[in-house]
């Protein structure tokens, strides 16, 4: 097992947001050769609510609306409603002071679910607030009393099949009799009324231009936004479009889902504090219908899933390990894990750690288990660089197994591909290069401090307070001694010290049902004075190490904006990475407080006292229930991927 830690006591036109730093492509003679077809994906951040605050930021206009749409549905105490592109949660929230109901909330939008989560624990309240795509809902059939959809939010995919795919997946995830509520953009009035050109003046430094036109179709509304910053120049120039309906267009599709007594309960419109272009928000449509079918019969499924966990030999040498050999911490660590499963009633579970007989094992458990609980991470005969032949074994064997697949757990071993993959999607890394065998190092101009680490690797393996170099004499050294672990021609990566805090961003779930939980900080308060500020190998595998005995993980103490940032950065890898089920993302500040990443450990320690045991439980979850998170997202992931 690896070790972590120290021991430690508008809707209106909603659209792309694509940011284009003091550029415009100038004068547009056609806005639909500019339209991305996948333009929705990058849709609803930061800048969405700035241009359109004026309604969807407004507390009075949410609560007149939703005092209407509770007019309508009358939803009782004990309902349970979605809201399906629920933004940032304004409705939910509203929702919430009316009675005690079961709330939901789907997005596409990370940034607003992120935003929707944060505000719902800042008022603590409440409601399940979820990032996924409403063509594939992530709920079981027949779940809620009543769907929404609101703010104008539908019709923004291409093709008409999509839409259709959308209300299909409500109609399964409605109970029978449930109801649906649209606002929807009256399609007939915006043909004939929409503003070609229209600016106004977003606050007292942005100020955004608005064009629009007519898809070739005459099906869509194309509209362009160039938003201007007083002493920046033009910072987003974006493209996007919503698919108009009239009436009857919407009840014939509704009637093809199956959508029973659909109605009209009149036009709405905002109530602007600029009141100037409300866009596709300056009338809609409010409609209900009514999901008339039988109950789904239920699959009958077992009491018990069959887990089989596979781990660490401890037969084996383990060279990350100081003595080279499985101790009675390990054997410890591995009972209290035992212990934490055994109280999971749901799972009956068994264990491989003979990696002798592990593939006849494999073999003989082929269709006789659910799948594996795959907490090998010291790799395949305790070898880091075979870490990910644990789970190409698996695959084999067709098992369905939790954790990472062994191409992400290929990429995540190489410090360098992370860095670089990281830095293709806009995630901050700190400065650094590669040191190969024929580099003269007295050659280069580099300005320290900076830390040396073998760029293969995990569990801080080769990395102690040596390794931190002010001199060139001193890299030097550390390069000598990382050479004599690893060999001469292993690539070392040289990276800036960064000197701010030293910070983790754990993740239980998949981007259909994920939790972030609570981001913890290493406290080097109590580190004798002069020492580099590392969590590195000493801390975690050298019980008389001055950092072990110093070192203890903390709730980190960071600005809000920091930890949103770090948050939305790690889900960004997450997804990017290919991670499942859980992944811990290490991140360092640097003195300027920017946040730069580290390292991305999607097969991260499962131990009782590691940093996912220590976020979890700052977040109230015990070591069981960690444990059962971690389970539950791998059932989940896989009944996603079945339905």
């Amino acid at each position: 097992m690896k070790k972590e830690s120290p021991n430690g006591q508008s809707s209106k036109d909603k659209g792309a947001q694509k940011t284009v730093t003091n550029k415009t492509i100038g004068p547009a003679s056609d806005l639909e050769q500019h339209l991305q077809p996948d333009w929705w994906k990058r849709i609803f951040n930061s800048m969405y609510l700035k241009t359109d605050s004026d309604v969807v930021d407004d507390s009075q206009i949410t609560k007149t609306e939703v005092d209407l749409f509770q007019q309508i549905l009358n939803v009782q105490d004990g309902n349970t409603l979605l809201d399906l592109a629920c933004g940032q949660g304004r409705h939910l929230l509203e929702f919430n002071t009316r009675g005690n109901f079961n709330l939901f909330g789907l997005d596409r939008s990370r940034y607003l679910i992120q935003r929707a989560k944060n505000l719902s624990k800042k008022k603590g309240i409440a409601i399940n607030f979820k990032e996924g795509d409403a063509r594939k809902l992530p709920y079981p059939t027949d779940t809620f009393d009543f769907v929404t959809n609101l703010g104008n939010s539908f019709g923004y995919f291409e093709t008409l099949d999509d839409d259709t795919k959308i209300l299909k997946e409500i109609f399964r995830v409605l109970k029978p009799g449930g109801i649906l509520l649209m606002e929807i953009a009256d399609g007939d009035y915006l043909r004939k009324s929409y503003q070609p050109r229209s600016w106004e003046w977003i606050d007292k430094k942005h100020f955004v231009c608005r064009e629009r036109t007519m898809a070739s179709d005459n099906q869509r509304l194309i509209s362009r936004e160039v938003i201007t910053n007083t002493e920046k120049g033009v910072i987003v120039d974006q493209f996007y479009a919503e698919r108009l309906y009239a009436k009857e267009d919407l009840v014939e599709l509704l009637k093809d889902v199956n959508f029973k007594d659909v109605t009209f309960h009149g036009n709405i419109s905002s109530e602007s504090q600029r009141n100037q272009d409300l866009g596709m928000m300056e009338n809609r449509f409010l409609l209900t219908a009514r999901s008339i079918k039988e109950w789904t019969p239920k699959k009958i499924k077992k009491d018990v899933k069959n887990v089989v966990v596979i781990m660490g030999d401890p037969s084996l040498k383990d060279i990350i390990k100081p003595d080279a050999v499985f101790d009675s911490d390990d054997f410890d660590t591995i009972d209290k894990l035992k212990i934490g499963l055994s109280k999971l009633d749901k799972y009956k579970f068994s264990y491989l750690n003979n990696h002798n007989t592990l593939v006849t094992d494999l073999q003989r458990l082929q269709g006789k288990i659910d799948f594996v609980f795959n907490l090998c991470d010291e790799g395949f005969d305790n070898d880091a660089v075979k870490e990910l032949h644990v789970p190409a074994l698996i695959e084999v064997f067709k098992i369905p197994y939790s954790g990472s697949n062994p191409q992400t757990l290929a990429y995540c071993y190489d410090k360098s591909l992370i860095r670089g993959i990281a830095t293709e999607i806009g995630v901050p890394v700190a400065d650094a290069f590669i040191i190969t065998a024929d580099i003269n190092l007295f050659e280069l101009n580099i300005p320290f401090p900076v830390i040396a680490k073998p760029n293969f690797g995990d569990s801080s393996f080769g990395i102690t307070q040596k390794n931190v170099a002010y001199t060139i004499e001193e890299l030097a050294d550390a390069i000598v001694r990382i050479r004599s672990q690893f060999g001469y021609t292993k690539p070392i990566l040289v990276e800036e010290f960064l000197t701010g805090a030293e910070l983790s961003v754990g993740i239980i779930g998949n981007m259909q049902n994920y939790t972030v939980l609570p981001i913890i900080e290493e406290d080097f308060s109590e580190l004798e004075e002069g020492l580099p500020k590392i969590c590195g190998y000493e801390a975690k595998w050298l019980p008389d190490s001055p950092y072990m005995k110093a070192l203890k993980s903390i709730p980190a103490s960071i600005p809000s904006s920091t930890q949103e940032e770090l948050t939305n950065h790690s889900l960004k890898l997450f997804e990017r990475l290919n991670c499942r089920d859980y992944c811990r993302f290490d991140w360092r500040l640097d003195a300027k407080g920017d946040p730069k990443i580290l390292e991305v450990n999607p097969n991260p320690g499962w131990c009782w006292d590691g940093h996912l045991a220590k976020m979890s439980k700052i977040g109230g979850i015990d070591y069981s229930q960690m444990l059962e998170s971690i389970l539950h997202a791998v059932e989940l992931r896989y009944t996603h991927s079945e339905s």
